[in-house]
């Protein structure tokens, strides 16, 4: 990815995705920059201007925000939303016999991994950038509809990471199916080519632990749930009754959503990954 437009829009959905996770609508959002004084000024009003443009999608207001200079890029936002206190998403509130549905393919942190190395052909990296651009807007809408009763947004503490929170603070057994989780074209790839975000590893140390693995998941792909995404999905626990609702709305809205595992029993914290 070389649009510095992209890398706004990007960094723009991945700081109000916070706000979609909870049911929210995004309000107000500051500018957070940190640009080299050699970088030229039109590639920071190209990376302003796309993240301006996400905030406008999401019906919020960007109203200025705070500027440094720093040896190394760095953009993001700062995000208020509002969102009315009975529909508040948690991650304390998953119910015994949910299932767990996902909005987004994993693999954006491996992806953009082989980008960096000049080992990812351009059609995968083409994939994951329309991934992270897109806001979880909508797919935070539905699942509220349909009554979601735990979300999460699925960034840089991975697949794994996101899952146990809900499974702590809600203390359930939360089981997700290897087989039916999707991935970006080109992620498994590069997981079992061994090109993994640092971030991956430091997430594996911690997660590990909690997990439960169980079938017969090789040592690449275990590493590959755990490895950060940017503007990831939103992981939900949802009734199984209303899930031909929640299918046929997210179809209507032209978004994909995945099932993908369980709500097994309450009164534990567990993960198991089969």
């Amino acid at each position: 990815m070389d649009s510095p437009y992209d890398y706004g829009r990007i960094a723009a959905a991945n700081a109000m995705s916070d706000v979609y996770a909870m049911g929210g609508e995004v309000a107000l959002a500051l500018n957070i920059c940190a640009f080299p004084s050699a970088l030229p000024p039109e590639v920071h009003q190209q990376i302003i201007t796309g993240g301006a443009h996400a905030v406008q999608e999401a019906g919020g207001v960007l109203a200025g925000g705070h500027s440094i200079s720093d040896d190394e890029p760095k953009y993001g936002l700062a995000v208020i939303g509002f969102c009315p206190a009975d529909r508040v998403l948690a991650k304390s509130t998953a119910r015994t016999g949910d299932l767990l549905v996902l909005t987004k393919p994993l693999g954006t942190g491996v992806i953009t991994t082989a980008a960096k190395q000049d080992r990812a052909e351009p059609e995968h990296i083409a994939g994951a950038v329309e991934s992270m651009k897109r806001l979880n807007r909508e797919a935070s809408r539905i699942l509220s509809q349909c009554g979601a009763s735990a979300c999460t947004d699925v960034t840089g503490f991975s697949l794994v990471g996101h899952a146990w929170e809900i499974a702590e603070h809600s203390r359930v057994r939360l089981v997700l199916e290897f087989s039916e989780l999707p991935f970006l074209d080109g992620a498994k790839v590069y997981a079992m080519a061994n090109i993994f975000p640092g971030g991956a590893l430091k997430n594996r140390r911690w997660y590990e632990p909690k997990v439960t693995w169980q079938g017969d998941l090789s040592d690449e792909m275990k590493t590959l749930l755990c490895a950060p995404e940017t503007s990831g999905g939103l992981l939900a626990s949802v009734s199984r009754d209303q899930e031909q609702k929640l299918k046929e709305q997210f179809a209507q809205a032209g978004i994909e959503v995945y099932s993908v595992g369980y709500v097994e029993s309450s009164g534990e914290s567990a993960l198991v990954i089969t």
